[in-house]
């Protein structure tokens, strides 16, 4: 049974949400985040990034950096550029572009996510929450909902449908041309259909924001420890979307290079354990088990010769295969989270950059992935397992200041 709450969202003033929600500031090239600073002074990033154009700065991830990003937050509140709800609400949210996702925002409870009702797929770095979680603590708001996904539920449908066929209260399009839409829904017996449909609900599954809702689980447990423990810091934003809206797309490795080998003994290699097969054209493999290799401008094909060991969902996964039989044995690739001989690339443009990089010898050869399944990441969530590094690229990507949730 999982639990969620309205709340009362901070929300951009509706004449200036295009210009207030923004993408994560690390997405931005340098160059791009300077002239979105300097052009926009609505847009959320001059909040975590208070220092733009500052001659001193303080250290990064810094008690006094973060209460810079306090102190900014207030004057855009101060200012009427984020103002807070009369009441609380759930919002429906709606991306539309090539592929459209619904859900709802909400408050998603820490208690839920100890007792493993919320599953995750991924580790996090102890050190990453330690900061977030300081962040948290100065900051005192969650400003991009952790993505989770959730079994098809036919209320939620029809609840959904309902309020798209009114007015949204934000309607507008960004230069990546989807279109966002937001409802908020403060009547009671709505609000009340959403927190029993979600009861019916078993689990809920982190999608994307491992660390953000780690960092907001260990927040809880400190506010706990102090006898601090409000409904509000026992809860942290969360999108949910059904099952069927999300989008898990392919994530590919280039190598370097071949750990000394020449094309012809790499080939041999790779033989042992795949019937390969050159290709006219580029392969993006279509099912589990085939992968793509680019090497030398010619493109194979990878088929799989062994049988995978079906005692372990996560030895199953395309990413452990490649990892198991080529990039550890063969080129001598240990940890994918260190190693400076292996990249990644994944999402909408991830397959056509790949070969960008390579034919510009960045890159010595790229392997082309299936993409993993929701079902994969629910099997790996529900036996306590995570995936390898950099196994899905997740759609819809969120943006920073849309709905803020203060606790």
């Amino acid at each position: 049974m999982a639990k969620v709450i309205p709340f009362r969202a901070v929300r951009p003033s509706r004449d200036k949400v295009h210009l207030v929600a923004s993408r994560a500031f690390y997405t931005y090239p340098k160059h791009v985040l300077e002239a979105k600073l300097d052009s926009n002074p609505f847009t959320f990033i001059h909040i975590i990034n208070p220092e733009f154009r500052e001659a001193e700065k303080t250290a990064p991830n810094s008690a006094e950096r973060f209460a810079k990003v306090k102190a900014s937050y207030d004057r855009f509140k101060a200012s009427g550029i984020l103002q807070k709800d009369e009441s609380p609400a759930y919002y429906i949210y709606k991306q539309a572009g090539t592929r459209s996702f619904r859900g709802i925002v909400a408050g998603t409870s820490v208690a839920d996510y100890f007792d493993q009702v919320i599953k995750k797929h991924e580790d996090t770095l102890t050190k990453r929450e330690e900061v977030f979680k300081d962040y948290l603590k100065i900051c005192e708001f969650n400003a991009e909902p952790v993505l989770m996904t959730y079994p098809d539920h036919e209320v939620l449908k029809n609840l959904y449908d309902q309020y798209e066929s009114s007015r949204a209260d934000f309607e507008f399009t960004t230069t990546d041309q989807i279109t966002h839409y937001l409802w908020p829904v403060f009547d009671k017996s709505d609000q009340d259909k959403i927190t029993k449909a979600f009861e019916e609900i078993d689990a809920l599954y982190i999608a994307d924001g491992h660390h953000r809702s780690a960092s907001s689980a260990l927040l809880a447990s400190e506010f706990i420890a102090q006898n601090k423990a409000t409904d509000l810091n026992q809860f942290f934003m969360s999108y949910l979307i059904p099952e069927s809206d999300l989008q898990i797309m392919d994530f590919n490795r280039l190598v370097r290079d071949l750990n000394g080998m020449s094309t012809d003994e790499f080939l041999k290699k790779l033989s042992e354990n795949f019937s390969i097969e050159r290709s006219e054209t580029p392969i993006k493999p279509k099912s589990y088990n085939t992968f793509g290799l680019y090497l030398d401008k010619e493109w194979y094909s990878l088929q799989l010769k062994s049988e995978i060991d079906q005692s372990n969902p996560v030895n199953q996964l395309d990413p452990t295969i490649l990892s198991q039989l080529v990039l550890d044995p063969i080129l001598d690739i240990k940890d994918l989270k260190t190693s400076e001989r292996v990249h990644f690339e994944g999402g909408p443009k991830g397959f056509t950059t790949m070969i960008e990089l390579i034919d510009k010898g960045k890159y010595r050869a790229g392997f082309s992935l299936f993409p993993v399944s929701v079902e994969q990441l629910k099997t790996v969530a529900d036996a306590g397992l995570t995936m390898p590094p950099k196994s899905t690229w997740i759609e819809p990507k969120l943006r920073s200041g849309l709905t803020i949730y203060e606790f």
